[in-house]
């Protein structure tokens, strides 16, 4: 599929072309692929620089495979069974102290930080010709339990990650629905100054 997305401004255009299909045709990832996305990720700005991001996934096929889908809720699980990869996000919320002068203390931005670290792995998916499609409806207590997540991290969410199906493969309903979406103009997300009257 070409993207046909417009923007207002020049951008990369890597930032366009990502976006979130729900068809994938289960191929294999290679391992240095993975380790691409989550060299990506690992780059991602944090506050302190304490990088509480923590990715779990697993491979099409291999032995964690359907414990990651079971983390998924029942609509994803559908869906994302056709991937190849599912990584699981979550963050810490305890801001570690320095060991001197500053406890650790309860983070305030964990998950501001792992979203930095989700988008540098969708967009190095995106630069390796796969799409990261990224959920929120997962299942903590399963997530918490099988993948032995402690206490003190936050569940974020899920990532499928794989090649989609050409157009010509799919149904007509598929068609319909496998679209990159739009977004609000520029002048409706940032304002110069104050926020506007509402």
């Amino acid at each position: 599929m070409t993207v046909t997305r417009t923007t207002e401004f020049e951008t990369d255009p890597l930032f366009v072309a990502r976006w979130s299909p729900r068809v994938f045709d289960g191929s294999t990832i290679p391992e240095n692929h993975i380790g691409s996305m989550l060299e990506a990720a690992r780059w991602a700005p944090s506050a302190y620089n304490v990088q509480p991001w923590r990715f779990m996934y697993a491979l099409r096929d291999d032995e964690n495979w359907e414990t990651m889908l079971k983390c998924l809720n029942p609509f994803n699980r559908g869906w994302a069974q056709t991937s190849s990869a599912i990584f699981i996000l979550v963050s810490d919320s305890i801001m570690p102290g320095d060991g001197k002068d500053r406890p650790d203390q309860p983070a305030n931005c964990n998950s501001l930080d792992a979203g930095s670290a989700w988008v540098q792995l969708a967009l190095q998916a995106t630069k390796l010709g796969y799409h990261a499609h990224g959920m929120a409806g997962v299942e903590p207590e399963i997530i918490r339990e099988r993948l032995q997540v402690p206490e003190r991290f936050k569940i974020e969410m899920a990532i499928a990650v794989g090649r989609r199906v050409p157009d010509k493969e799919l149904t007509d309903e598929q068609k319909a629905a496998e679209k990159p979406s739009e977004r609000k103009p520029i002048g409706e997300i940032a304002f110069r100054g104050a926020f506007p009257d509402v």
